[in-house]
């Protein structure tokens, strides 16, 4: 197995409107944003976080929110350069900026190559106009379809994301979709299912009963569908959620599932990375005003973070390296674990059909291993 790699993660935390399912670490501001204090402070950070790692080689950069694609070009730039003075850029390293359909127009997108952006991820959600409003997006059907044809005519990568599960949807309606979704010459979908999650307006709609989400049976089904669809149409899936055609896998998110290092600026990013010999965890301040007065007072917002114990990192590894169909490699676990799976336990999840091995070398999860991953990994921990 390759390298997994060492990434850069950028997060943006600002959105024109937050949407009713999303948790993630995301602000509406009313006021202009001073992007250029932004840029010189993610600069900051990222030399901080150099100071940390030591000399590397990024092979991979996302710049992620939030809504990274109401950056300038001139911002994105400005952090990109930051990143490549600190650090070593691989040849063809893969630098990804997702955006919205509704903040797109050409000149951005043309902005943002030039500025050394090569890959787009384009939070499109669903491809009909009733469930995007359901959704809350800001864009239509229309919107997004313009988005996806210029992204593909700008950028030499392209990945969009899009959710089901949605309340009502049946498996032949979003059969349909994913192949209208796989028609627009797309070589990569992450593909999500729509889950509630607390302290969201969808969490407190859900327990008033105000809409329900299809039962584990009918959720269950429309992933059965996901996976036959996207496999019929060469996109299998190479981990949970996310489907390429072969060598279009993002190879950001890869250093992720592979267990490979990377450090995250920008307010409530996690860094995962080695120094002095052990993986540390680093997470920064998570309301951008205050982290932006953080990093101008001491040069980076770290305000947690911890050294991984032995079982944490087996942990991480195997909940990680799980979720790809192309498994854990068996003497890397050998490595961290200092000792090989207990064999009388990996048998009785291979009989339950949870887990299968891969010549000598590997193991992965089964299909049904995949829907119970968590207790898979508890299992084979202990």
């Amino acid at each position: 197995m390759n390298d997994p790699g060492f990434g850069v993660y950028i997060h943006w935390p600002f959105c024109a409107a937050k949407c009713p399912y999303c948790d993630f670490n995301s602000h509406v501001r009313h006021q202009p944003v001073d992007q250029e204090r932004f840029a010189a402070a993610f600069a900051k950070e990222l030399a901080a976080m150099r100071d940390r790692t030591g000399p590397r080689t990024v092979t991979s950069i996302f710049l992620g929110g939030g809504t990274p694609s109401l950056m300038k070009p001139e911002t994105v730039g400005a952090v990109l350069d930051a990143v490549a003075s600190n650090w070593t850029l691989a040849e063809g390293a893969e630098v990804t900026l997702e955006a919205n359909p509704s903040s797109v127009e050409a000149s951005r997108f043309r902005g943002y190559r030039a500025a050394g952006v090569n890959r787009v991820s384009l939070g499109v959600q669903a491809l009909n106009d009733a469930d995007l409003k359901f959704l809350g997006r800001l864009h239509n059907v229309d919107e997004a379809l313009i988005a996806i044809a210029l992204a593909r005519e700008i950028f030499p990568r392209l990945s969009f994301d899009l959710i089901y599960a949605r309340p009502g949807q049946q498996p032949e309606a979003w059969e349909a979709e994913l192949k209208q979704a796989i028609g627009h010459a797309v070589d990569h979908l992450s593909l999500y299912q729509l889950t509630i999650e607390e302290g969201t307006p969808f969490h407190a709609l859900h327990a008033a009963k105000k809409f329900a989400i299809p039962e584990p049976d009918a959720a269950a089904e429309l992933y059965t569908v996901t996976q036959e669809v996207t496999a019929a149409h060469g996109l299998p899936a190479y981990e949970i959620s996310n489907h390429a055609r072969p060598g279009a896998e993002s190879r950001h998110n890869l250093t992720y599932w592979r267990y490979g290092e990377y450090v995250g600026a920008g307010p409530g990013a996690h860094g995962r990375f080695i120094e002095n010999r052990m993986r540390v965890v680093t997470m920064t301040e998570k309301v951008p005003e205050t982290w932006l007065n953080l990093v101008e007072a001491k040069g980076h917002g770290v305000t947690g973070g911890e050294t991984l114990t032995r079982s944490e990192e087996i942990d991480e590894f195997l909940l990680m390296g799980l979720r790809l169909a192309e498994g854990i490699d068996l003497a890397r676990y050998e490595e961290l674990a200092g000792k090989p799976f207990n064999a009388p336990r990996l048998s009785i999840l291979q009989e339950e059909g949870l887990i299968e091995q891969i010549g000598n070398s590997r193991l992965r999860a089964t299909p049904a291993g995949m829907i119970v991953l968590d207790a898979v990994v508890a299992d084979l921990a202990r």
